[in-house]
């Protein structure tokens, strides 16, 4: 491997030592009040954009900010594969990004009077847009739109494609469905995430909450999950057609309404998974791969234990999904 590979996985390496950890998070989710657990985050790596005395929602924005500067610039020493695959790891802050634009453009004239809601602080009507830099892929097309209809035509000629519809459900299945398929074709170590996560978020639109995707995302999505899968007339079927790279998320869900089981499986299957990928030796692609998939585990780990830290947080107040991290 060239002189980039070795620069960017000694990057991605030394960018371990930015996650929390197990004991890190049940300190935070341990702490008696939400400006305790801040006040011990402002110690951590997660200090530059968590700000004392924030808000639970401003507190878990600031740990995605945190995790999407870590990626900047892990993504920056790297050469264009390992660059490309980083991005295609990051598509979720660029679909938050545009959620939130969506909606401020489908707010209300009177509430969208005065300065642009975009660029106000937390407690505004939305929140800033995540700085993406070479992360993004539209986004400074996406954000000069003016209407739902604009955005969905600047999303269709974009590498997102059309997501079928131009309201905010439609949007934000259409860029999630899209954003599977392409991490499935540019990072192959994550195949299987990709596959599995599709499969949660079809699930939960189909069988949960009753709302059929538009074509265009439902062809998609058969790409990874297969055309008998997405045809599925019940949750039940649904199941038994997936591919074995999806089919072992859903193993013991029996019933649709149980899908939020799988979300902490989910992620305790991307931390092994990175932290194996991360362990290799060889310089390319897989422990860049390894590296952002733990960063971003931590990350949510660490959002969850802020919530419980809101809560009063203490001993006996920690769920397994949260804090059961692997060592």
């Amino acid at each position: 491997m060239g002189a980039g590979w070795v620069a960017g996985v000694t990057r991605a390496r030394a960018l371990r030592t930015r996650c929390l950890g197990a004991d890190g998070v049940r300190s935070v989710a341990g702490s008696r009040t939400l400006d305790d657990a801040l006040r011990y985050l402002a110690a951590t790596a997660y200090r530059h954009d968590v700000a004392p005395g924030a808000a639970l929602a401003e507190a878990q924005r600031a740990v995605s900010a945190t995790l999407l500067w870590h990626l900047r610039v892990l993504a920056g020493w790297q050469p264009a594969t390992g660059a490309d695959a980083v991005r295609a790891l990051a598509a979720g802050f660029e679909i938050s990004n545009t959620g939130h634009h969506l909606r401020s453009l489908s707010a209300e004239p009177s509430r969208r009077a005065g300065p642009d809601p975009r660029q106000q602080g937390s407690g505004r009507l939305h929140p800033p847009p995540y700085h993406l830099g070479a992360l993004g892929l539209a986004w400074p097309r996406l954000v000069r739109t003016r209407t739902p209809s604009e955005l969905r035509t600047a999303l269709a000629t974009s590498a997102w494609g059309d997501p079928g519809g131009d309201s905010p459900a439609a949007v934000a299945s259409g860029m999630r469905v899209s954003a599977a398929v392409r991490l499935a074709s540019t990072v192959p170590d994550a195949v299987r995430w990709a596959t599995a996560r599709l499969a949660l978020l079809f699930a939960r639109e189909v069988f949960v909450v009753g709302r059929r995707m538009p074509d265009v995302s439902a062809r998609r999505t058969a790409r990874l999950l297969g055309p008998r899968a997405v045809a599925a007339a019940s949750y039940a079927e649904f199941r038994q057609e997936l591919p074995v790279t999806a089919k072992w998320l859903l193993g013991d869900v029996d019933e649709a309404a149980d899908l939020w089981r799988a979300e902490a499986r989910w992620w305790e299957a991307v931390e092994r998974d990175g932290r194996e990928l991360l362990r290799r030796s060889r310089f390319g692609p897989q422990p860049v791969v390894g590296a952002v998939a733990l960063l971003s585990a931590d990350a949510w780990r660490t959002r969850g234990a802020l919530e419980l830290a809101a809560r009063g947080g203490g001993p006996g107040d920690w769920p397994v999904e949260v804090l059961d991290a692997p060592g």
